[in-house]
């Protein structure tokens, strides 16, 4: 069977499609499209012009599924529409739009989806699981292979750069306020005291793109999935906006453009919120998985309830 699965995030939507046998899906296709739909926020409502840009990829995506042969669609949202005063109207609109219904993930969910589609997929039994999206960050604390803890922050790569970052690239000011809230948002969501994580399974976008820039700087296999907390540090530093420097540094750009262009704007954010994490729980390793709440939801949302309705038919 095939699915195809489009996830809703608050900086990209992407739509995979899915190719299931044996229980085991294998992605046929994967196609990202820089929504940026944060940007479409003001005074916490999600605005015309961001659920204009929603239908239209959604319709589009729409499109190239069913020209493919794959007329099963699913489609979640994330903090992208989750995070904003008129989530149901928005979410009513763009499906009366597209004729697509759309599930939407609360903080919880998205944590335990990302967990069930990563953790597994690297060697660590016991850790903590970090997703750093465009708008919501998800800490997963698990032991065993079983959660013990499970938080959505809502804070992310897209929505600290809008918030705190003036010009391209944050400068050391900049930095030090999106780390002094995301050490704001653990304390508030009474994460800050749960212990040291000295190994962490990285997900989603940000990290990915870390791991990309990793690779770049230190002459490592493309197929390198492992990123050291000194090395991440040492990064954030290398590619951050001198305070006395009006313009923005032509290297940094450069080898942002080279290594990952479609986020010149919001990875050096995200990597000081995953930066400040690392430090928090002294983090030594970052494991970098493939799989994430995408390969979750496929789990939980349609190959177990496909199961359940063999087993009730």
């Amino acid at each position: 069977m095939m699915y195809a699965v489009v996830d809703i995030g608050s900086n990209t939507m992407r739509l995979v499609i899915y190719k299931v046998e044996g229980g085991r899906p294998r992605a046929l296709l994967n196609k990202k499209e820089m929504a940026e739909l944060a940007s479409f926020i003001k005074d916490g409502m999600m605005v015309a012009e961001g659920i204009n840009r929603a239908c239209y990829i959604l319709d589009s995506f729409n499109l190239l599924a069913r020209e493919l042969g794959v007329t099963d669609m699913h489609v979640f949202a994330t903090a992208s529409l989750r995070n904003i005063s008129n989530s149901q109207a928005a979410v009513t609109e763009i499906e009366d739009r597209t004729g697509l219904s759309i599930s939407l993930l609360s903080g919880a969910q998205e944590a335990e989806y990302d967990f069930v589609g990563a953790a597994r997929t690297v060697d660590l039994q016991t850790g903590l699981l970090v997703d750093i999206g465009g708008g919501s960050t998800e800490l997963v604390f698990y032991k065993d292979m079983e959660i013990q803890h499970a938080v959505s922050l809502p804070i992310g790569s897209l929505s600290m750069y809008t918030k705190f970052v003036s010009r391209l690239f944050p400068t050391k000011k900049e930095r030090k306020a999106i780390e002094n809230c995301v050490e704001d948002m653990l304390d508030r969501y009474e994460v800050s005291n749960l212990g040291d994580c000295p190994s962490v399974c990285g997900v989603g976008g940000t990290i990915r793109a870390v791991d990309k820039l990793n690779s770049y700087f230190y002459n490592l296999s493309a197929n390198n999935r492992f990123v050291t907390s000194e090395n991440l540090r040492a990064m954030v530093k290398r590619l951050e906006n001198r305070e006395d420097k009006k313009f923005i540094p032509l290297d940094t750009l450069e080898t942002l453009l080279k290594v990952v262009p479609e986020r010149v704007r919001t990875i050096m954010p995200g990597m000081i919120v995953l930066n400040t994490i690392v430090k928090h729980f002294k983090v030594q390793n970052i494991y970098v998985s493939r799989a994430g709440v995408r390969e979750g939801f496929l789990y939980r949302q349609i190959l177990s309830k496909k199961e359940e309705e063999k087993v009730n038919g």
